[in-house]
């Protein structure tokens, strides 16, 4: 039996229209809210970014303290603080309880957070697991207060109450809240692993971590140097679209085109102005920008493709610094051996500045614990490095670990194409080996929205491979050295156990003391075996010469990558 026929208007009697909020409430799993573990890392993630983004942008060494309580089963209160310049008691509601609201949407400027969504979306959370409201205290050089603060989801408006004011002369937000769904494991995906890869990734910050058995984890500072403060800069010409010159055009003030474009972007000159009229003559520039058309914006994004530009400005990025990454390391991870490298900023997507830092740590703390048959126990090396641990790869965007979603990202990528064997690794997933990545942007790629993992884009995964080969040219020297070494030491100690024998034959035939003959083999092979050869020194000097160090230029690198 066939079903009865609808009409359209039937059909639209149940159209309605839904806000942000509660498109997120359905779908929170886009934010990073998907499995319990991964949720309380999610909820940890975005208020410690939040909190390391305010202190840097006031120029503040940041100090941090979470603590993580155990309420009921998958039930956990989460408490943040930090020593910033504090939310200003009318702007709170919007920074922490409406989705795309916030600071760093609309600024052209490298920052942790980008899209409004992080913190608003951990009260969204909350309030759908527990009800609850989250609870906020703040400072500023002006006011002190504190209040709850909740989310109206179907109008995506906060709604603040208790607010009152405090007694304190300290400046800081601290954010507290109860989540449902959640769970505490000191696991590769959990809060712990985070805290502390964040504590790597930023050497200046001290963090101190109370889990729910009560026990405080504290990751002190390595360094009083703030690193490099971010500067606001114009978008590249080359990196927009039509949609985008188009919004930028009529949200703009200027009176004519040309002085729009020389006002909205950068390295837009009136000589610029000048080929871009030679280009698209029918394009009339002394229009007013706000009524320029879809099809005239076109031409004019597909002229910017035809101009030689100037590099965009990198003073919008803030990488962590060869120094400061080789001191985290060290202090985080104290491996045998530690190699950093931090490569010049390109662009992608035509007009994007990015950087990429990259460091290797093998031995020590480097790689990731592994459990191991008795087998392997019984043929392991004394110091079980080899058989204990497997190699690892430390993701990181903006300073921010990525540990989710790994199989989906360009750092994975790159670090897994490179084939091992070449720098002495013969099997990367059996090393104590640690790959650290960074890559620094004002729009990092991510390819969702929970911010896990960097979109595949090509000239993204090519500059990291490069870095990371760099650094692994240096391992490769230094395991060249220690195997060398070790096969040293393996002849040394063959030889001596003959020595006694071939000294008492010696004896025999010539008749000279056995002791003197004894002495005098010893000394020649604690000569031989004491400092290499000079066919070995010299072997070594080639090697040295023939890899290039790294920093070195673009031609040794892109001869390695071929």
């Amino acid at each position: 039996m066939m079903a009865a026929r609808q009409s359209a208007d039937e059909i639209f009697r149940e159209f309605k229209e839904h806000s942000i909020s509660e498109f997120f409430r359905r779908n929170s799993q886009m934010l990073g809210y998907s499995g319990k573990v991964r949720s309380l890392t999610t909820i940890v993630h975005e208020y410690l970014s939040n909190s390391l983004d305010a202190c840097e942008e006031a120029g503040i060494l940041p100090e941090v303290k979470i603590a993580v309580k155990e309420l009921a089963e998958s039930k956990y209160s989460v408490t943040v603080s930090d020593n910033g310049p504090g939310i200003p008691g009318k702007h709170v509601g919007k920074a922490l309880a409406t989705v795309l609201a916030g600071t760093k949407f609309h600024r052209y400027l490298q920052q942790r957070g980008q899209q409004g969504i992080g913190a608003s979306g951990c009260t969204l959370f909350s309030k759908i697991t527990t009800g609850k409201s989250i609870h906020v205290k703040s400072g500023t050089s002006r006011e002190h207060y504190e209040c709850d603060v909740t989310l109206d989801i179907k109008s995506n408006k906060s709604l603040i109450e208790n607010m009152k004011k405090m007694d304190s002369d300290a400046t800081g937000t601290e954010v507290s809240g109860e989540f449902g769904d959640v769970k505490y494991e000191k696991s590769d995906h959990g809060v712990y692993e985070y805290v502390k890869r964040t504590a790597l990734s930023n050497p200046h910050v001290t963090i101190r971590l109370t889990e729910p058995d009560g026990n405080e984890a504290v990751f002190l500072r390595a360094t009083n140097e703030l690193p490099k403060r971010a500067r606001e800069i114009k978008p590249h010409p080359l990196g927009i679209t039509t949609n985008d010159l188009v919004d930028f055009a009529h949200r703009s003030e200027s009176r004519k085109i040309t002085s729009f474009l020389q006002e909205s972007f950068a390295r837009v000159t009136p000589m610029k102005i000048d080929e871009l009229r030679g280009i698209v003559k029918d394009v009339d520039l002394d229009s007013d920008p706000r009524s320029i058309k879809w099809e005239d914006a076109e031409k004019l994004v597909k002229a910017f493709k035809e101009i030689k530009w100037m590099a965009p400005e990198l003073d919008s990025l803030s990488e962590i610094g060869e120094k400061q990454i080789e001191i985290a390391i060290k202090n985080i991870l104290n491996p045998v051996f530690v190699s950093v490298i931090e490569r010049k900023p390109r662009v992608f997507r035509g007009g994007i500045p990015f950087v990429v830092e990259a460091g290797i740590a093998y031995g020590g703390s480097a790689g990731k614990p592994r459990e191991i048959s008795k087998a392997e126990a019984a043929t392991a090396p004394i110091d079980g490095q080899r058989s204990s641990s497997e190699g690892n790869i430390l993701r990181f965007a903006n300073k921010v670990p990525l540990l989710f979603d790994a199989s989906n990202c360009a750092i994975t990528e790159a670090a897994k194409g490179i084939d091992w064997k070449r720098y002495s690794i013969a099997n990367f997933d059996e090393e104590p080996i640690s790959v650290l990545v960074n890559v620094s942007s004002v729009y990092v790629p991510y390819s969702g929205v929970g911010k896990q993992a960097i979109s595949q884009e090509e000239e993204i995964i090519d500059e990291i491979k490069l870095a990371v080969q760099d650094c692994a040219r240096a391992l490769q020297r230094y395991l060249g050295g220690v195997r060398s070494k070790e096969v040293q030491e393996s002849r040394y100690k063959t030889i001596m156990r003959y020595v006694s024998q071939l000294s008492g034959d010696l004896s025999d035939i010539t008749g000279a003391k056995r002791e003197e003959i004894e002495k005098s083999l010893k000394a020649l092979v604690e000569q031989r075996y004491s400092q290499p050869s000079d066919e070995e020194e010299e072997a070594d000097q080639k090697q040295e010469e023939g890899g290039s160090k790294p920093g070195e230029g673009e031609k040794g690198e892109e001869a390695e990558e071929e």
